[in-house]
């Protein structure tokens, strides 16, 4: 089965997530990257911001189209219990091009369920499977056996 991981990282945290994955099932990987600054302080409470308000955002073209794969797994931050809005608008504009779809994000305490519904929401799809990876999980580097569990139920 061909399979595309395609995430948003702010910090770094879902990407790692992102990259065990891709390495466990043998898929490719997008990032999806926002034209908006989003680094440091200020760039924190805008992300929040425009999370909660449920913003769009202008991403960069994607080299990797999700309708060449079987199954393809989106990766989102939860800001202010919201996906970031850069994957809020990869979905948006590819939803139609995705045959089957699973989720995941990081997080440092909660907002996974509201995230997932919304992803699911946003695609008109039910995932697959979802994954929630805690910040401190990944800091720590003990996210591995998810990942594992994760990638062999929707692989």
């Amino acid at each position: 089965m061909e399979t595309l991981i395609a995430y948003y990282s702010r910090t770094g945290t879902t990407k790692k997530v992102a990259e065990m994955l891709a390495q466990k099932m043998g898929a490719e990987i997008e990032e999806i990257r926002d034209t908006v600054d989003r680094s440091g302080i200020k760039g924190y409470f805008i992300s929040g911001r425009d999370a909660m308000k449920k913003r769009l955002t202008k991403i960069e073209p994607i080299k990797l189209g999700p309708e060449g794969y079987d199954l393809v797994v989106v990766g989102t931050p939860v800001w202010a219990g919201n996906m970031s809005p850069a994957v809020r608008t990869y979905l948006a504009e590819n939803k139609e091009r995705i045959k089957t779809i699973a989720f995941f994000c990081t997080m440092g305490g909660s907002g996974d369920k509201k995230t997932f519904q919304e992803m699911e929401k946003t695609t008109g799809q039910k995932p697959a499977g979802v994954l929630t990876v805690l910040t401190k999980e990944v800091a720590s580097g003990k996210f591995e056996k998810k990942v594992q569990e994760f990638a062999d139920r929707i692989g």
